[in-house]
């Protein structure tokens, strides 16, 4: 119905219903009230007609400060995402605002112009932003019943790329605040410049956005090759993505197709006998999902963009359009070197998980866990879920997945992926230099190194000793190895036991570190206390995980970040100074100009220099004799290093770390479900798992030009007898490293402490020394981590917020894509691992971990 005929209709019938309201008896007392009490007369029905355009003026000019500004129009126009640059120069990676290519206008298909321009807004080229002739039109329309869109190209454009400050709600105040950007963006720019700005901004679906990616992503061509079909297919899913999306829904997409051929034969676009001709092909798809590049450091991109949004919201900028330029920390060859020893290790355990998982115990449907497994999934709780039509029991649901091979085969791969964490910084000034979060950012995006929790073992040790260095303690000390008994709350009575039996001979604390010794570490905590152990703990740089304060503490049962770790090492690697980790060293704008620089804080002095290093050497013997020996003799690193292995109950973890006066480089391996294990005592320990992700990097970082091999840890600078003979110690210790495997076997004999150390399992083998595990009840290992709370002593972990580092909330934040629920399953009552008895799970409150 014209507007005309809707004039001729409903005038008169409303000019006659409001005579004869006025004439009737209600009307005559209505006039004879007041003013404000009656009914207006004519010419205040004028008044009020010239006053309400007068409102209307005024309430769009307030409108116009809440659109989008004139500056941020053309900004959005230049889209300039921020650069991310290594130390070195390359490019990690760019910030954009979704995943597309910009190609300029004379670069798209003019077929695809010519559909959108007849389709979507026919009078494109004659209105400045708004059609009022359409805009009249989808009202009346609206009113009868048929909701239509009015909105111009422009208007769409204005929608796509500001939808916060304009939104999509249905009101007359979104679609002024519409109005307003579309003349604001027309008087900027000309109409191909509006064209290509809005082909390249609109989402196709599949996080394809921009006519270039849904190209490529639905037809595998450029935006340039399009055909007359393609670009009608692609500019009929603008009116509904998901509705006429041609990959699920082919025959709503041909539908809409030929509707867009046909207007354009209405707009002169396209003869009759060519459409006739094209509406009766099918929807020929070449699909393929366009991946985002992520770049050489995934992970620590993401960990960046948090920090970096931030810091861009406080000083005003943006990191999508303004152009900036972060230069990092990240060295672009040790990052490399860092995945390829990621990728092998990976590899290798991969295989290994493999065939260990394909034994009648390991992936089979008489496993318990695997059916727990097979319960958690999403598919069964689908089948399961109450309400639906279709739902089945759990034994029908359970009964029909177990037959489904697919999804056991999936379920399989997902559960059993062997996953790593790695990262390495410059102990010197904490920054970041090769950050691995995980084998495959694609497969795994969770970030092993800054958000997952897991329990630390006996990595955590060197805080029990520090600790009792403290408190006066000598590494030259001795303890008798002994069976312990440790009373806990209740009345209950907690035994630590090793990997090995007691022998009954006294070890040295040195030696009861480089061998992982429960017994004597866990009585040592007690003798020390776990509040200093804590306090020392969090000075050196543990400082956003919660710390349980309980007997196995000592042994590593609370679960912390590699991040954490690895920075703590790196504070004893540096005399004993913590300085949060650094990732951002200056930010420039788009013209090469200074808008920030950072430099590392001042160091904390946590502690006596003296006791620090009699801890570094403590951390020597690892390496020289001890659980971590395989970074000398199989890896042939001579260089002054320190570190500690680390494995947890059922070689769930896998740790281990190691210290230079350059680098410090940590490893995690394990699975995400911390059930889950490569099922070997042997290959589960760290000294097998994460070791050689660090010997394989540090022995190239060490043989590179970018670390000297030859620097030595700062010594004290004290006169003290007792330093000056461990000063020659260590160069003994150094001497009989570098002599033949034959000389330091019968030398290692020979030594006093040796009959109470693990001994090898096999002959020849110097990397089998078998690592106790700490006693922790399995519930500890569940993937799960409360927020960072105050500690039992009343110390809340001091937060860091670091250049480049994200606040600690944002660490633990995000959730894994399958969450473990291992807190869930009922703990063995008897269950030991490689002789470390358990202790009664209900005092031993530890937290959870964050895969």
């Amino acid at each position: 119905m014209s507007l005309n005929e809707l004039k001729e209709k409903w005038v008169p019938r409303a000019s006659a219903l409001w005579s004869r309201a006025r004439a009737s008896a209600l009307g005559q007392r209505v006039e004879a009230l007041p003013w404000w009490r009656r009914w207006p007369t004519r010419r205040e029905w004028l008044r009020l007609a010239v006053a309400l355009p007068v409102l209307f003026i005024v309430y769009v000019l307030l409108l116009i400060p809440f659109t989008p500004s004139i500056s941020d129009i053309r900004k959005a126009k230049l889209d300039q995402p921020a650069q991310i640059l290594s130390a070195d120069g390359k490019l990690l990676g760019e910030f954009k605002r979704s995943n597309r290519q910009w190609v300029p206008l004379e670069q798209i298909s003019p077929a695809v112009v010519k559909a959108l321009v007849a389709t979507e807004d026919h009078r494109f080229y004659e209105h400045h932003g708004m059609d009022f002739t359409r805009t009249a039109g989808s009202v009346i329309h609206t009113l009868n019943g048929n909701p239509q869109g009015g909105s111009t190209i422009t208007q769409q454009l204005a929608r796509n790329l500001y939808p916060t400050e304009i939104g999509r709600a249905r009101n007359i105040n979104r679609k002024l605040k519409e109005a307003i950007t579309a003349f604001k963006i027309e008087a900027l720019y000309t109409k191909d410049e509006i064209l290509e700005t809005y082909l390249n901004t609109v989402p196709f679906l599949y996080n394809a956005y921009g006519i270039e990616m849904a190209a490529r992503t639905y037809f595998d061509k450029p935006a340039a090759k399009l055909t007359v079909l393609e670009s009608a297919t692609l500019v009929g899913m603008l009116k509904g993505n998901a509705y006429y999306n041609p990959v699920i829904n082919p025959d709503r997409a041909i539908a809409r197709r030929n509707t867009v051929l046909s207007q354009m034969v209405k707009r002169g676009e396209l003869k009759d006998e060519e459409f006739e001709r094209l509406k009766k092909r099918p929807m020929r798809l070449d699909f393929e999902r366009q991946e985002e590049p992520t770049g050489m450091a995934p992970h620590f991109s993401q960990q960046l963009r948090k920090w970096l949004i931030a810091w861009a919201d406080k000083h005003d900028y943006n990191i999508y359009t303004d152009g900036l330029v972060v230069r990092t920390t990240l060295d672009s060859r040790l990052q490399n070197w860092a995945q390829q020893a990621v990728n092998r290790q990976m590899n290798t355990l991969q295989g290994i998980a493999n065939t260990n998982w394909s034994h009648r115990d390991g992936w089979s449907t008489d496993n318990p866990l695997v059916l727990q497994l097979v319960r958690e999934s999403d598919e069964f709780r689908k089948l399961t879920r109450t309400g639906k039509a279709e739902a089945v029991s759990e034994e029908d649901a359970i009964k029909k997945l177990l037959s489904d091979k697919p999804f056991m085969k999936k379920l399989r791969e997902d559960k059993t992926r062997v996953q790593a964490g790695f990262l390495a910084m410059d102990p010197r000034t904490s920054a970041v230099l090769a950050w691995v979060g995980s084998r495959d950012y694609a497969l795994d995006a969770f970030d092993h190194v800054a958000q997952a929790r897991r329990q630390p073992g006996s990595t955590f040790k060197p805080f029990v000793y520090g600790a009792a260095l403290q408190q006066g303690a000598k590494p030259s000390d001795t303890r008798k190895d002994q069976e312990v008994e440790i009373k806990l709350p209740g009345g209950e009575v907690w035994c630590p036991s090793d990997a090995v039996a007691p022998t009954g001979m006294p070890i040295t604390l040195t030696d009861a570190l480089a061998y992982s010794k429960n017994t004597i570490t866990a009585e040592l905590g007690q003798e020390v206390g776990m509040d200093r152990v804590i306090k020392l703990a969090r000075a050196l740089g543990v400082r956003q995980s919660p710390l349980e304060a309980v007997p196995s503490l000592a042994l590593g049962s609370s679960p912390v970040t590699l991040l954490e770790m690895v920075n703590a090492y790196g504070s004893i690697a540096n005399s004993g100074r913590y300085t949060p980790p650094q990732l951002v060293t200056r930010i420039e704008n788009a013209d090469g100009e200074l808008l920030a620089e950072f430099t590392p804080p001042k160091p904390d002095v946590v502690w006596d220099e003296e006791e620090n290093y009699g801890l570094l050497e403590m951390m020597r013997a690892v390496i020289d004799k001890g659980t971590g020996r395989a970074i000398r003799k199989q890896y042939g690193i001579r260089a002054d290093v320190a570190g500690k292995t680390g494995t947890t109950q059922g070689n769930a973890d896998g740790w281990f770390i190691l210290m230079h006066p350059q680098i410090v480089a940590g490893a995690w391996a394990g699975f995400n479900d911390s059930r889950i294990s490569l099922k070997s005592d042997q290959w589960g320990q760290g000294s097998r798992s994460a070791l050689p992700m660090v010997g394989d990097f540090m022995s190239r970082a060490l043989r590179s030009p970018m670390l000297n091999a030859k620097a030595h840890f700062t010594e004290p600078n004290t006169s003290h007898w007792w330093s000056d003979l461990v000063g020659r110690l260590r160069d003994k210790v150094q001497e009989w490293s570098s002599s033949d495997e034959e000389v330091s076997d019968k030398h290692e004999r020979a030594t006093p402490a040796a009959p109470s150390a693990p001994a090898p399992q096999s002959k020849g083998s110097d990397a089998d020394i078998i690592e106790s595990t700490p006693a922790a009840p399995p519930s500890a290992n569940s993937s799960s981590t409360p927020p960072a709370s105050p500690d039992r002593n009343g110390q809340p972990p001091d937060l860091d917020s670091s250049p480049g580092l994200a606040p600690s909330d944002a660490l633990s934040a995000p959730v894994p894509a399958q969450p473990s629920a291992a807190a869930r399953m009922p703990a063995p009552s008897n269950w030991s691992d490689i002789g470390t008895a358990l202790p009664p799970a209900a005092p031993l409150n530890a937290p959870a971990d964050s895969r």
